[in-house]
């Protein structure tokens, strides 16, 4: 032992002080040259490839020094100095092959993380091959997808849109014509200019005029179709007045708009009176209308309305009716949300067998150590080893304290 604890003892007792501890006498000095050989290194990388692969075996062969050694302190006290023996040189057995799978398990744990990285790598390549592959077809498929569902029976969205847009751009037109009239006639009532918002106020309502304007035509055709004579007479009459209506106040000014343009093309010879305005607006009103309803309008009008009513679109078809229903289409998000779901049990699968390969090495060495201070101070291990699995760890820690401590009456 060191020569500070030697000096402690009597001067009587330090030659046998000296006798008893020879056993223990040269572990300090070999425990000090191993931990300096270990812990003072050269180099940075030299270091850590020392505390990597050194550091817990070198403990382990000190603590299991120790342990030895003072284990002879215990023979002549003990009854199974036999099993002692079996136990001790069964543990040097385990702790050489501990020391075996710390390095193998080392490796593995580089090994597989070099492959997972090499197949993550790949997988990566593999996604952005088929992301550029999927934005290079996108045109394509989009076309396709879209001529394919266009030939398909259903909803007219194409008609339905361009019913919306043309609405929006007539009110837009009369909303320009008619905005100086209507902002005289609000001057003239109420004594004021007019605020900005009559203009967005003469929009909107125009809007909906012109959208009204398509309900009552989609009306009169449904009634000349199903053969509705009682409501045929109160249709026409009530287009009649529509159509009235729009001449008088819509596209008269837009005939007084261009008024002007025929004086001006004839020499101020012609001057057109309320018959030929009147008529000119109605021809455009019927023209116009004529024009937009058979185009888009008979199409897109069922749409419009039944959008408005939150009503199933229905299509009359021989003596029945059909009815549209909506397609039921799956959530949108059910199926990210499953894929999201397997992807981070497919991570916590993996991070478990990640960490079961990183702590299996030292809990071999770590178990080891812990048979050679259970051995001296129980008389049996606590591990079995090697550790097949990180649950078999725990399921012996879990046991422990349920073992019966004691150690086995040897036959002597």
């Amino acid at each position: 032992m060191s020569d500070q604890m030697t000096a402690m003892v009597p001067q009587p007792w330090q030659s046998l002080f000296e006798f008893l501890t020879i056993p223990l006498s040269w572990i300090p000095g070999m425990q000090q040259s191993l931990l300096s050989f270990v812990l003072f290194s050269p180099s940075g990388w030299m270091a850590g490839a020392y505390y990597l692969f050194l550091l817990f075996p070198i403990l382990l062969w000190i603590g299991a020094v120790w342990c030895t050694q003072l284990s002879i302190y215990t023979l002549p006290f003990r009854s199974g100095r036999i099993d002692l023996i079996k136990l001790m040189l069964m543990a040097w057995w385990d702790a050489a092959l501990a020391v075996w799978m710390f390095w193998v398990g080392l490796a593995r744990f580089v090994v597989v993380v070099v492959g997972w990285l090499f197949t993550l790598a790949r997988l990566g390549l593999k996604l952005l091959a088929e992301s550029v592959r999927q934005v290079v077809m996108l045109p394509f498929t989009m076309t396709g997808q879209m001529t394919k569902s266009y030939f398909q029976p259903g909803v007219p969205w194409i008609a339905f849109l361009l019913l919306v847009f043309w609405c929006l751009l007539e009110a837009l037109v009369f909303t320009y014509t008619l905005f100086p009239t209507i902002t005289e006639v609000l001057a003239g009532i109420v004594g004021a200019e007019a605020s900005p918002s009559t203009g967005t106020a003469l929009y909107l309502c125009l809007f909906l005029l012109i959208m009204g304007s398509f309900a009552c035509l989609q009306v009169l055709a449904d009634s000349i179709k199903n053969r509705e004579y009682k409501f045929l007479v109160q249709m026409i009459l009530v287009e009649l007045f529509v159509m009235t209506f729009e001449v008088m106040f819509l596209y008269r000014e837009l005939v007084d708009a261009i008024t002007p343009w025929i004086a001006q093309q004839t020499g101020e010879q012609f001057r057109p009176g309320i018959f030929f305005t009147l008529s000119l607006a109605t021809f455009g009103w019927v023209g116009v209308r004529g024009m937009t309803w058979f185009l888009f309008g008979q199409f897109g009008t069922p749409p419009l309305l039944a959008f408005i009513s939150r009503q199933p679109l229905v299509h009359a078809k021989g003596e029945g009716v059909e009815t549209i229903d909506p397609a039921e289409t799956p959530n949108w998000w059910r199926a990210p949300l499953e894929d999201f779901k397997r992807e981070i049990g497919w991570l916590h699968e993996k991070a478990s067998e990640l960490m079961e390969y990183l702590t299996l090495p030292f809990l071999h060495v770590i178990g080891a150590a812990l048979n050679f201070a259970m051995i001296l101070v129980a008389g049996r291990p606590a591990f079995s080893i090697p550790f097949k699995s990180l649950k078999e760890v725990l399921d012996t820690r879990e046991m422990l304290p349920v073992m019966r401590l004691q150690p086995k009456k040897a036959n002597t």
